[in-house]
């Protein structure tokens, strides 16, 4: 498989005051195409640091990470930008919907940015809604939407410019556990149509949901396993 992610020894530290602050430090792993990744560890971890440098939002104080082969460090940013908007969808807890905006335009709005014509981009929002089950909640606005359909309209969002990686931060936090089971099943079948997922988590049920899991503690990784039951539940 195509390697999307290589992450090498990668630290990353913050200066608080007077105080340096290490969040990552000496990090590694590889994110092969396809495959289902949940990042999990307790508050204080470094997993949401790794997030944002993954998903190009932040870069690391040293070592190196490609993204595709293209090594993201020396990208100025507006590089960033252009990567964050093409290559990497983000799924985040609290949604970050647009509340006068209707689902239809709250997904479009990443191809506004990327200068997609109106009736393009019309189209593929309609579509990604259709993908996540809402083709009959387009022209609702967040308020009239359950927890559970916005937080579709927030995967739709993230699948509208055909990302080569969705990133989900804690996707399932501000949901009852019904209807987070709902939003992790599509994780599920988004993964078995080939979909590269990383899942940030501090919940162990959620992160065994995941065909492997890379666990960190301190900014450090404790252990990066294969989780063979859903491995071999997919096969």
């Amino acid at each position: 498989m195509t390697e999307r992610v290589t992450v090498t020894g990668v630290s990353k530290t913050y200066r608080l005051g007077k105080v340096d602050v290490t969040a990552l430090a000496g990090v590694s792993l590889t994110v092969r195409a396809g495959e289902f990744l949940a990042v999990a560890g307790p508050s204080g971890s470094g997993k949401t640091t790794l997030l944002n440098l993954i998903g190009c939002l932040d870069t690391p104080t040293s070592g190196s990470y490609r993204l595709k082969g293209m090594e993201v460090a020396g990208m100025t940013d507006d590089e960033l930008a252009g990567i964050r908007n093409g290559e990497i969808g983000f799924i985040f807890q609290t949604f970050n919907l647009l509340p006068r905006s209707d689902a239809v335009q709250n997904v479009e709005l990443p191809l506004v940015y990327a200068g997609v014509p109106r009736r393009e981009r019309r189209e593929r929002a309609q579509e990604a809604l259709r993908s996540v089950g809402l083709g009959d909640r387009m022209h609702h606005r967040p308020n009239e939407m359950s927890g559970g359909q916005r937080q579709r309209v927030a995967v739709a969002r993230a699948l509208v410019n055909r990302p080569s990686i969705l990133m989900a931060d804690e996707p399932t936090g501000n949901l009852d556990s019904k209807t987070g089971d709902e939003i992790m099943a599509l994780m599920d079948q988004l993964h078995s149509q080939g979909r590269t997922i990383i899942l940030v988590t501090h919940e162990e049920e959620l992160a065994l949901r995941a065909a492997r899991v890379l666990r960190l503690r301190d900014g450090r990784v404790l252990s990066d396993q294969r989780n063979a039951q859903v491995a071999l539940g997919r096969a």
